[in-house]
């Protein structure tokens, strides 16, 4: 566990270098381009890659990994910081990638922030900068969780020891049960997030129509503490039409699942995550189609706005 000596400071939003094989290659197609349109034709400039990819191309096998294709390492964030109650950065060893998206995860009611701790290593070895966070009280309600996850972001980006790797323009939240309510709040009044994931959330407040942030809910079919039908079901029929969204519901779980390690809920996080944080549209084969649900599979309900991004 590393407690000081932060990774080397790295430029924002840092272009990966092409080879010159690949240089020669693009010119040599230009050269030709020219030769076949004519003298004075216009030329269309070749669409730049993606920089916020990382990694080789996903398979089943690769987001389904308890780890992914980066070294990780934690830094702790002391309980006497401002705003919330502190907790873990999971980061990438790897500063050769340019900056990482950051995601904050917030605990639910009762619970600290280790209840969270199995998301760290796994998402932030995909390429992300992962902050489980605790709260003031373990008592908060979601409104208070949403302004803690909040203050977390910033601190994360304006403050933390690993500022230097994440990219402020593609944030992310997580949060179980009232985390996953706070994790819309926070998500309503911070309209710039990239996504947002509430696990089998709770709030009292159910319309959520002004969410702009593309948001999955996961929701558990056994749930007694937030029953689906009274909240995962309704925030997720409340969001616009428009939004980018998903409903996941897991077969026989319940609200306690997101606690312990899940492969169904990495997979379609990692994914959400790397489509919406990263623009990564490689991670959309795991989103759309939506899968089968029912006896033998592993959803009991699954909605979904697919296609993404139009």
């Amino acid at each position: 566990m590393r407690t000081e000596n932060p990774p080397s400071p790295v430029s924002p939003r840092a272009p990966r270098s092409r080879s010159w094989l690949s240089g020669i290659a693009a010119k040599s197609a230009l050269v030709m381009g020219l030769s076949l349109l004519g003298a004075g034709a216009a030329v269309a400039p070749a669409q730049a890659a993606n920089p916020h990819e990382r990694g080789p191309d996903p398979t089943e096998q690769s987001v389904t990994a308890s780890r992914g294709h980066l070294d990780t390492d934690t830094t702790n964030v002391s309980s006497f910081v401002s705003g919330f109650g502190g907790g873990t950065i999971y980061h990438p060893t790897n500063t050769d990638e340019g900056t990482y998206g950051g995601v904050v995860i917030a605990p639910g009611y009762t619970a600290s922030s280790t209840s969270m701790s199995w998301y760290g290593h796994r998402i932030a070895s995909q390429g992300f900068v992962v902050f489980t966070i605790d709260t003031n009280t373990r008592y908060d309600q979601p409104s208070s969780r949403g302004r803690q996850m909040d203050d977390a972001l910033d601190y994360l980006v304006d403050s933390s020891d690993v500022r230097d790797m994440v990219d402020e323009d593609r944030l992310a939240v997580m949060g179980h049960s009232m985390g996953g309510g706070g994790t819309l709040a926070v998500a309503e009044d911070r309209p710039e997030l990239r996504a947002a994931i509430p696990l089998t959330p709770w709030n009292l407040q159910k319309d959520w129509e002004d969410v702009e942030t593309p948001t999955l809910i996961i929701g558990a079919e056994n749930d007694s503490v937030a029953s689906v039908r009274s909240h995962s079901i309704p925030m997720y029929e409340s969001l616009d039409s428009s939004l980018d969204r998903a409903y996941l519901e897991l077969r026989g779980a319940s609200h306690f699942a997101p606690n312990y390690s899940n492969t169904t809920i990495a997979k379609y996080s990692i994914s959400w995550l790397k489509r919406f944080v990263d623009d990564d549209v490689r991670y959309d084969q795991f989103l759309c189609p939506p899968p089968s649900t029912g006896i033998f599979t592993d959803f009991s309900d699954y909605r979904d706005s697919c296609p993404h991004g139009g």
